[in-house]
């Protein structure tokens, strides 16, 4: 066709647009200028977690352009956007790793902009990683925007070239006390390929969490970034799940429900997910217009599910396999047919693809569980465990979390009894680690403060010293716990207790804490407790102690690492507790978003 680009419209003071040719930007006619707004969000970022992300929005954006041309559609089709993420790969155990929980904030803050700003009416969004996800469904949630999430995909598992071993980045981690041949061997081969965290870390967690939650087709979740259907197949089908909201009325805040949200929280529990769920379906929720604890179940319900509730799949880091195994073995809706059918869900939850949770499985009618990377309820992968919620005297108000699942022993009669080792922050550790690992004992209980929400600030993951314990322990035959006021990677293992609040930056329990205390750990009841503080005199004491230091030090305790950069500096000021989501705390939008 003949230089479209040279064609054009001529505008008539107080007249209607005369059409003059077909505009070639987009493939549109200019007369749609004031049509309702389509648009497609990327995830982008560091890491080969976001390489293949491009490519799917090229292929969803021309499948919308074609679909509105073919169906003569009164939409207008606006130029794709890009969020900036960070890659916790790379920046666990650096300073660095204070900017991913900031970045899921970040990403909501331009997903927001781009959808209000543009009065965008229906949405695809290709995602990646764990935290820009979130982000992208809180912004679509305040702005109740119609959209359907689809994610860029999991990476595929690593070959050691030496053993022929399967490995991960969670391997690449755990071998940091090896010789430097075996770090780089791992290194150079654990993350071959484009995509987020193969294993059932928290990519994996967020992006099922996402899709029963009723944003994401399932069957979309567990195929590889690299498989073809990413971009022959989803595109199209992205456009069906869209055009049946708009035709059904259906919005995000029709399918974010407290029945979706125990269904989603319910099928991630199942399957071993990472504690960082525990922080994003509160900020999800409350984007939402709920509040997660009080709308949806409570703590002691969540516990009592947990208690309910198999682990039905051998995935990595507690088991052997990865999501892409899930995906030959029949997919994400696998698991979650087989928990619908043995009554843990409720299927009358309606999804993106403008039917119910049930009528979706139904349609893809998945094979039963393999009993090798997936189990049934009546013969799981382990009997119990998932997540668990603890309180005490050293969570006051609950919410400090462990997963079960990924306990490896020193728990005896449900019951961990630990001598208290305190590190005001993750480097003091990493130092001790990396100098000093013979003076880590059995029944040691690590501390590290002030590296919470507002204390570190940005409450990083502590993947590097998690790992260096559990190598430490696996070659020492032993068990050191772990607790903190930070949280942790989806591939951490071990007695590891995150999310401890108050946190160590407000002068929380855990604040208080000296070597050798003794800490309780008890699974029976869901009790965190120091013994000491047992003894209101001592609890006291100390509590005068830590304000005088404080005071003197204008009202931040000498032990808190100061912050000058600008975003840091607004986590700071601004960050919610760990129960509430972890997030900067803004004006409320729940009021005035659209119905």
């Amino acid at each position: 066709m003949r230089n479209e680009s040279e064609t054009f419209v001529s505008i008539n003071p107080g007249r209607d647009v005369q059409r003059v040719g077909t505009a070639v930007f987009l493939g549109e006619d200019v007369g749609k200028i004031h049509d309702p707004v389509w648009a497609v969000i990327g995830n982008l970022g560091d890491s080969q977690c976001y390489l293949g992300v491009p490519l799917k929005v090229q292929a969803v954006q021309a499948a919308l352009s074609r679909r509105i041309a073919e169906d003569d559609l009164a939409i207008r089709l606006i130029p794709p956007a890009f969020t900036l993420g960070v890659s916790d790969g790379q920046l666990n155990g650096t300073p660095q790793m204070r900017f991913s929980l900031v970045g899921r904030e970040l990403v909501h803050d331009v997903a927001d902009v781009h959808l209000a700003a543009n009065s965008v009416a229906g949405l695809v969004a290709v995602v990646a990683c764990d935290k820009p996800p979130v982000g992208t469904v809180a912004a679509v949630l305040e702005n109740n925007t119609p959209a359907v999430i689809v994610s860029d995909g999991p990476i595929r598992p690593g070959i050691d070239p030496e053993t022929g071993a399967r490995i991960d980045l969670v391997s690449a981690f755990q071998v940091v006390d090896r010789d430097a041949e075996v770090r780089a061997r791992y290194a150079l081969h654990a993350c071959p390929g484009q995509g987020s965290c193969g294993g059932m870390f928290t990519y994996n967690t967020m992006q099922t969490f996402i899709a029963v939650l009723g944003l994401e087709p399932l069957h979309m979740v567990s195929p590889p970034s690299d498989d073809p259907r990413r971009l022959t197949e989803f595109p199209d089908q992205t456009v069906d799940c869209l055009l049946a909201m708009m035709k059904e009325g259906i919005r995000p805040r029709d399918i974010v429900t407290p029945a979706s949200l125990r269904n989603a929280l319910t099928v991630t529990i199942a399957m071993g997910g990472s504690t960082n769920v525990l922080l994003h379906s509160v900020e999800i929720a409350r984007a939402a217009g709920l509040d997660l604890w009080g709308d949806v179940l409570s703590q002691d319900d969540f516990n009592g599910l947990a208690r309910r509730l198999p682990v039905l799949v051998n995935m990595r880091p507690f088991g052997d396999y990865s999501m892409v195994d899930v995906d030959a073995k029949g997919g994400l809706q696998v698991i979650v047919h087989e928990l619908l059918e043995a009554g843990f869900l409720e299927g009358d939850a309606i999804t993106c693809t403008g039917e119910t949770l049930a009528q979706q499985l139904r349609r893809l009618d998945p094979p039963p569980p393999d009993r090798d990377v997936i189990f049934s309820v009546e013969k799981p992968f382990k009997d119990t465990g998932g997540l668990r919620l603890l309180r005490g005297n050293l969570a006051p108000e609950g919410g400090a979390i462990l997963k079960v699942a990924g306990v490896e022993g020193g728990v005896k009669d449900g019951v961990f009894t630990g001598r208290a080792r305190v590190f005001n922050g993750e480097r003091s550790l990493i130092e001790a680690l990396d100098g000093h690992p013979d003076s880590f004992m059995d029944n040691d209980m690590v501390v590290i403060r002030y590296e919470g929400p507002r204390g570190a600030p940005g409450m990083p993951e502590l993947l590097d010293p998690t790992s260096r314990i559990t190598a430490l322990c696996r070659q020492r035959h032993i068990t050191i716990a772990l607790m903190t006021d930070a949280r942790f990677s989806g591939g951490s293992v071990g007695l590891v207790i995150g999310h401890v609040a108050p946190e160590a930056f407000l002068g929380g329990p855990i604040a208080l804490v000296q070597d050798g205390d003794t800490v309780v750990v008890d699974l029976t009841t869901d009790r965190l407790d120091c013994v000491q503080f047992d003894d209101a005199d001592v609890l006291e004491r100390r509590a005068a102690a830590w304000q005088a230091a404080a005071g003197g030090n204008g009202g931040v305790h000498p032990d808190v690492a100061p912050v000058t950069d600008r975003v840091l500096a607004r986590m700071r000021a601004t960050a919610l507790p760990a129960l509430l989501g972890g997030g900067m705390a803004t004006p409320s939008s729940t009021d005035t978003a659209p119905a």
